[in-house]
């Protein structure tokens, strides 16, 4: 005979319930609130409570991984790509864990873009109180003096921070594919001048205060019987959400709300931002953009070139339904490669379109000119 994993869980709960039916008060008032608790939470909030802590390390070395010299993660006593399945049977688990890994190694990256490529970290916004939420970019030296070049790096949407172009290549493939590094140091080796964007750092996290008494607001003080039945009833209220905290919350994790930053509360709003604060700002005479994925839907419409994932060779023309700009295939049919494997013929295009440009003296293309010109249409 087979017996559902829900049958396991479940039975024992109704064989309890149907015991204490005739007992006391008390009995029966768990009971109720058992029936309560059972209408409102799944199966799969039910098995939290019988996950590990969700207590991860918060370095590499806790982890036990390190990248190697060729940018992969290894674990430094094996040997061994990252391993997502670390316990069985537990995604949820695995899954935080995965998270807390990646968390680290947005850090890391974040330490490379200022010790390997030398960029600055620049707050935003500019004019921002020590007390409200801030964002960042990465700036080099020269981004606003550079008279010739300037590059804007933009990743794309999810999890991935500034330096990234996909969390799952750093991970599980290496820091070339799955960073903008490459990029970059390619970028100061040729003269350009470099902006890094952080179209996904909109709002910081912070604890939810927790609810307070209020006391009588004119001052005046209650009958005791009255005073007596409030009391009670929130008693009983503690008593039935202690009881489903139980099960709802087992792992007892924090209860986060979100503070925007003011002015880059979206990828989009952000784009703006350093556009208008720095980019407008910048003597370059030539601005390129390097945009993956989602970030590059606010330039489809400049003149440019779209890399896309498809199984024919790299540069080999791809037709597409969408009026946007020429594409053409990225030689791979991972969407999160595309960046990568097109590396060397995105700087090619550059070159040949300032070359271009250096001959043909046509006026620089604004945001702002750019927008009105839609508007007229």
């Amino acid at each position: 005979m087979s017996i559902s994993l829900s049958s396991l869980i479940f039975l024992p709960i109704w064989i309890n319930m149907a015991k204490i039916q005739q007992g006391s008060p008390d009995e029966r008032e768990k009971t109720t609130a058992l029936k309560d608790l059972l209408s409102r939470i799944d199966l799969d909030e039910l098995m939290k409570k019988d996950e590990p802590p969700l207590d991860f390390p918060t370095t590499l070395e806790g982890f036990e991984y390190a990248f190697n010299e060729k940018g992969q993660l290894r674990h430094i006593k094996t040997g061994e790509p990252f391993v997502f399945n670390y316990r069985e049977d537990l995604h949820r688990w695995n899954q935080k864990r995965y998270e807390a890994l990646g968390e680290i190694i947005t850090k890391y990256v974040y330490e490379l873009l200022e010790k390997d490529c030398n960029l600055q970290k620049i707050s935003i916004p500019v004019d921002a109180t020590e007390s409200e939420p801030k964002s960042f970019i990465f700036m080099s030296e020269d981004a606003l003096t550079n008279p010739q070049k300037l590059m804007v790096l933009i990743h794309g949407s999810g999890v991935v921070r500034a330096g990234q172009w996909a969390r799952r290549l750093i991970i599980n493939e290496d820091l070339d594919s799955g960073t903008q590094i490459p990029f970059i140091k390619r970028a100061v080796d040729e003269g350009y001048g470099v902006i890094v964007l952080n179209p996904n750092e909109n709002y910081i996290e912070v604890e939810k205060p927790k609810a307070h008494k209020h006391s009588s607001s004119d001052g005046t003080e209650e009958p005791a019987e009255k005073r007596e039945r409030k009391e009670k009833v929130s008693r009983e209220t503690k008593k039935r959400r202690d009881f489903y905290e139980k099960y709802r919350n087992p792992q007892k994790e924090k209860q986060m709300m979100q503070l925007f930053i003011r002015e880059n509360g979206s990828p989009e709003e952000h784009a703006v931002y350093v556009w208008d604060h720095f980019i407008a700002q910048s003597a370059a005479e030539s601005v390129f953009f390097v945009a993956h994925s989602y970030g590059g839907l606010a330039f489809v419409e400049l003149n440019c070139c779209n890399w896309v994932s498809s199984s024919e060779p790299l540069d080999t023309s791809v037709e597409s339904m969408l009026p946007d700009c020429p594409r053409v295939s990225a030689g791979t049919d991972r969407h999160e490669l595309t960046s990568w494997k097109s590396f060397p013929s995105i700087f090619k295009f550059f070159a040949e379109a300032s070359e271009a440009r250096s001959s043909s003296q046509k006026p620089a293309l604004t945001r702002r000119s750019h927008r009105i010109k839609h508007e007229e249409l």
